[in-house]
């Protein structure tokens, strides 16, 4: 009788466990609960997207379109979308009532299927023989809609801005005007009125990747570098590689500036996309003009605003070296080619607060000439072992600027906002009419208002416009049959960012830059720039004893006539053979350097193994005996 009550308990307390295990799992599933334990807040809405549906007038609809159903439809796929399912609630929750969010399954030839198509949501394929599936989002505010034609791990870092752009898009409809100057078909050059003025034939050009995403946005309008005047509707004018301007257009960025305008202007000293076009050209190398390669600065608007710009010099900085292709399988540590990171930029300003990496190629550096009312507030600056070197000798490499870098210690600003009130660069009134590339006189402001000679502008300045180009900033691949264009860095980012600040739109700010899921290895990026100054020590070294035998050698050849000097003498021999020997001997040193480098980041790779792999379990069995030994104590 006892064992049956025994046994009888037994079952009904296990029956009990079972029960309150189900009951605590159900409970568990329908409870928001998360912690986000990553240091970048990955996986947390962030602030702008808070601010972006706490400030929606009317409800926003989300419906997402995703084939559940599809036996096709690979595991990767299937987790993903519901990690952005997962992430749409998140909006609903932060909306309180504004977002509402809607689930569909497209089946083939059903009414959602009919739907997805008509909203743009695009069908996606594994393989030509593979049935096609959905995974997009489609927003509705009102009479308005938008959509995301297709998702993709391949772009799961920019998944919140996305989804907070379509909302934007579909609560608030209006686009800003923003105007685009440059003498790159940087919007397409089927839609680029320099460019057909300039009579160039580039139909197949499609737009630079950074402006792409810029027209989703805003209307971004094509104005021509002998413009008189910039449209009242324009709003914030962007300037890339604003070279050689007349008169007549810097007065026209002058009064822009003075009338409330917001300008960005991406200066500088070597422009490596300008060196390209003018060598598919066949221009040679130093043509200035119109037409051939040069620096691009903005001259006495400069000096009105009390900023100093050298054309003629690029930064150097040892600590934010780019490692490049040097040919015959070589590597060139450049530089001249700035890796920066999130070290480089001003943490406290919203602009770049969340940017990680930058790579900025050749860039000039802009100094504080102290204008009365007007703030320079640097945005980006160099490491303080930096300097500045001649911009035509660092386009052959590093070998040519091995006797310029010399760290003056002196952190250079690379990107500034001014603000304040701004006077004019043209105390005289505008400048005198001069003929366009048509041959036609081009007015300097042809409107009948007196010209301003003081106003309160904002602008920003970057010492570099080839980091917008593609080459530099994204990289294109095709998933599923769909093509995706992925950013690399943050270089579309910074322009991204500053152009929704100038332009007003403030909330995207704070999502456009999420937090990069790869760390930087700050302690193996030391020890490689420690090894690094040796190595370019005793390069040096090496290069100073060559240049001093090779002088040897060429005061001894001065030295004899005639047939003798094809005749080594006793003296010259000996000299080589002692060059000789140095040379190998500081050879064999540059590879033990080389070899203990690698030795200290192997060494440093498994010790971090070890702590991943082996700490972590003793730590836990280490616990377990501390545990069972104070049980025993107490029994």
């Amino acid at each position: 009788m006892n064992t049956f009550k025994r046994i009888s308990s037994g079952v009904a307390g296990l029956a009990l466990l079972l029960v309150s295990l189900g009951a605590a799992c159900v409970i568990i599933t329908n409870l928001r609960i998360r912690a986000d334990l990553t240091e970048e807040r990955l996986f947390t809405l962030s602030r702008g997207s808070r601010d972006l549906v706490s400030k929606l007038a009317q409800d926003v609809t989300l419906k997402f379109y995703f084939s559940t159903s599809s036996p096709d439809v690979p595991n990767m796929i299937k987790m993903y979308a519901r990690q952005v399912q997962d992430f749409l609630r998140e909006y609903e929750l932060a909306g309180k009532g504004r977002i509402i969010i809607e689930t569909y399954d497209p089946k083939s030839d059903s009414d959602e299927e009919e739907w997805a198509q008509k909203f743009g949501v695009a069908p996606q394929t594994l393989s030509p023989f593979a049935p096609p599936f959905y995974l997009g989002l489609v927003a509705v505010c009102g009479d308005r809609e938008n959509a995301i034609p297709a998702f993709s791990p391949a772009t799961e870092r920019t998944l919140e801005y996305d989804v907070s752009r379509l909302i934007a898009r579909v609560a608030w409809p209006e686009k800003p005007v923003i105007g685009v100057m440059s003498p790159f078909p940087v919007l397409g050059a089927g839609n680029d009125p320099m460019q057909r003025m300039m009579g160039r034939n580039r139909q197949a050009e499609q737009a630079w990747a950074v402006f792409g995403e810029l027209q989703r946005d805003y209307t971004l309008r094509a104005v021509t570098p002998d413009a008189g005047r910039i449209d009242d509707d324009i709003t914030t004018l962007v300037l890339v590689h604003p070279k050689n301007l007349s008169n007549q257009a810097l007065f026209a960025i002058d009064q822009f500036v003075l009338r409330g305008g917001r300008l960005l202007a991406c200066l500088d000293p070597f422009s490596i996309q300008d060196f390209r076009a003018a060598q598919s050209q066949g221009m040679m190398m130093g043509m200035q003009g119109p037409g051939g390669p040069g620096p691009s600065t903005l001259g006495k608007l400069l000096d009105a605003w009390g900023v100093g710009f050298d054309p003629g010099k690029v930064l150097a900085d040892m600590r934010a070296i780019t490692r490049l292709d040097g040919g015959n399988g070589s590597i060139d540590e450049n530089p001249v080619v700035l890796s920066l990171s999130a070290k480089n930029v001003a943490a406290s300003d919203v602009l770049t607060a969340s940017i990680k990496q930058l790579i900025l190629p050749f860039a000039g550096v802009f100094t504080d000439k102290v204008a009365q009312g007007i703030t320079f507030t640097p945005l980006i600056t160099s490491s303080d072992n930096a300097c500045l070197v001649d911009a035509m000798s660092a386009q052959y490499g590093t070998a040519m600027l091995r006797n310029q870098l010399k760290s003056d210690g002196v952190k250079h600003a690379l990107a500034v906002r001014l603000a304040g009130t701004f006077k004019t660069a043209f105390p005289e009134g505008a400048p005198a009419d001069q003929p366009g590339p048509d041959g036609a006189k081009k007015l300097a402001d042809p409107s009948p208002k007196a010209p301003l000679t003081s106003g309160t502008g904002a602008v920003v300045l970057i010492g570099d416009s080839d980091f917008l180009a593609d080459s530099w900033s994204v990289r294109t691949s095709t998933m599923f049959g769909y093509q995706n264009t992925e950013a690399i860095n943050d270089n579309i980012a910074l322009l991204a960012n500053t152009v929704e600040q100038l332009a007003g739109r403030s909330e995207l700010i704070a999502i456009r830059s999420r937090g990069n899921s790869t760390r930087p290895f700050t302690v193996v990026d030391e020890l490689e720039y420690q090894a690094l100054m040796k190595w370019s020590e005793t390069e040096k070294a090496l290069q100073f004893k060559l240049d001093e035998t090779r002088a040897r050698l060429s005061e001894m050849q001065k030295q004899k006539q005639g047939k003798q000097r094809t005749i080594l003498t006793a003296d010259q021999e000996k000299a080589i053979a002692a060059f000789q020997e140095e040379d190998r001997i500081t050879k064999r040193q540059l590879k033990d350097l080389r070899r203990t480098l690698n030795a200290d980041i192997e060494n440093l790779g498994v010790r971090v193994k070890s702590i991943n792999i082996a700490l972590i379990p003793a730590l836990i069995i280490g616990a377990s005996f501390i545990r069972l030994f104070l049980r025993r104590r107490r029994g």
